[in-house]
């Protein structure tokens, strides 16, 4: 064979695959466009801030009759709003109002704040008081709270005494007209293990209003998606406990009309603790013992119909404990994963409904090189087609006798007809990239 017929095979080559390529880009776009109901592609915004004392993510897949400014100021009104109701940080608060008040009337509050406390008091009904929101002395002696933070392990006489005012069934709740009212004078209640499930919720409400519908939101972890976004559905991801970076355990499909609901929330005892002479103390407060949790449940995921249920489930099932929260679950049809420690480094998990199915495999506690094994198949990926750039160009050097150019000023720039040289890749003059250089290292010595 010869030069011109091997140039002409490649070529041919070079043809066959840049057409298979297309036709494949061209079909898959053709997929994706059809099932967006010849809507047109759609693009993901995403708005990222502050609020509740942690971070929130809000992307919104299409609804471009909805601009940047529309959006990004409806979410930070709406949550600007769950903060002046349920916010403990804020001493303007409602929930700070009731808190310093000491009557044992009926307390007005807002229709959104009644609606979370009669979810709270129904979880907590249903635990026996495991989720109990009248627990805030307890984070507070405990210190957990928004007062300042001394780590320091209260001693027994504090806890009596803290304890003789907390009790879900000193607090009672009504929602026409929405009020709370204390039987003791001293109660006070903290919303954090349902409040951020409930500020999702009125994100997601918010925007629907809007006509933005497909949407992901979360709010320190807590996650709830409606709709699906380009190429398929909202994946939301369970973290490894433990991990010393964000390692994702399982990634999980949140598939439009499922039955189980789309939002998600974890509670684990990884994120917010301390350890006082050896032993660990989690911010998980068990209100029965007046004690952090000290049994082996590592975190507890829920999935629901609404973030404000996922978010208290979560909570109230990470304190009962892996025997008593998976019997709840199956009585109360809770969509749950549990991930247990073992004594072997290694986590035990158990599942109810859709999440059973990720409780076949245990990850090891010690793992923590989830980023090298991601990184493994594009390393592999790299090296091919760095392989494949070699062979080409090495053929170039058999077949056409030319030298292999390098980057600016690097090995074999290209020689003009004038007799200067210039970069292969950009054409600039090579003096140029020089001078460029020097008098970076110029910078650089000042």
């Amino acid at each position: 064979m010869t030069i011109q017929q091997t140039r002409r095979a490649l070529l041919l080559v070079a043809f066959l695959i840049s057409a298979a390529v297309w036709f494949g880009s061209t079909t898959a776009t053709a997929q994706d466009q059809s099932g967006q109901n010849d809507t047109g592609p759609r693009t993901i915004r995403e708005f990222r801030g502050k609020t509740m004392g942690t971070s929130y993510m809000v992307k919104v897949a299409g609804a471009e009759a909805v601009d940047d400014q529309t959006l990004r100021f409806s979410i930070d009104a709406e949550l600007r709003r769950v903060n002046d109701q349920m916010s403990t940080y804020l001493e303007s608060s409602e929930i700070s109002q009731f808190n310093r008040s000491t009557s044992t009337d009926w307390f007005a509050v807002s229709s959104e704040f009644a609606a979370v406390v009669t979810e709270a008091q129904s979880i907590a009904e249903k635990t026996d008081g495991a989720f109990d929101i009248t627990v805030a002395p307890l984070v507070n002696a405990w210190s957990f709270g928004p007062t300042e933070r001394s780590r320091t392990v209260p001693d027994a006489d504090t806890l009596k005494q803290v304890m003789a005012t907390v009790g879900y069934k000193k607090l009672d709740v009504r929602t026409d007209p929405p009020g709370l009212k204390k039987q003791i004078p001293e109660l006070q209640i903290d919303l954090s293990s349902i409040a951020k499930g409930h500020g999702v919720d009125r994100v997601v409400d918010k925007l629907s209003q809007l006509g933005a519908s497909d949407v992901f939101v979360e709010i320190g972890g807590e996650v709830r998606t409606s709709g699906d976004k380009p190429g398929g559905p909202w994946k939301v991801g369970i973290q490894l406990p433990d991990a010393a970076q964000d390692t994702v355990m399982i990634a999980h499909a949140m598939l439009m009309n499922e039955p189980a609901g789309n939002a998600m929330a974890t509670s684990g005892d990884y994120r917010n603790m301390y350890v006082v002479d050896g032993k660990r103390y989690s911010h998980t407060i068990d209100p029965r013992t007046g004690a952090p949790v000290e049994h082996d449940l590592a975190s507890v995921t829920v999935i629901a119909k609404t973030c404000m249920q996922a978010d208290g489930w979560a909570t109230a099932l990470n304190v009962l404990g892996q025997n008593p929260a998976l019997a709840i679950a199956k009585q109360d049809d809770i969509h749950t994963l549990l991930v247990s420690r073992t004594d072997a480094k290694e986590y035990q998990m158990a599942g109810t409904g859709i999440l059973a199915q990720y409780a076949q495999a245990a990850p090891d506690a010690a793992d923590n090189t989830g980023w090298l094994e991601a990184l493994v198949p594009v390393a592999v990926i790299t090296f091919g087609v760095f392989s494949i750039l070699l062979f080409a160009m090495a053929i170039g050097v058999v077949f056409g006798r030319r030298s292999i150019s390098g980057s600016c000023g690097g090995l074999a720039s290209k020689t003009n007809e004038d007799g200067s040289t210039s970069c292969s890749l950009c054409s600039n003059p090579s003096d140029a990239c020089k001078e460029l250089r020097d008098k970076m290292a110029a910078d650089r010595s000042e």
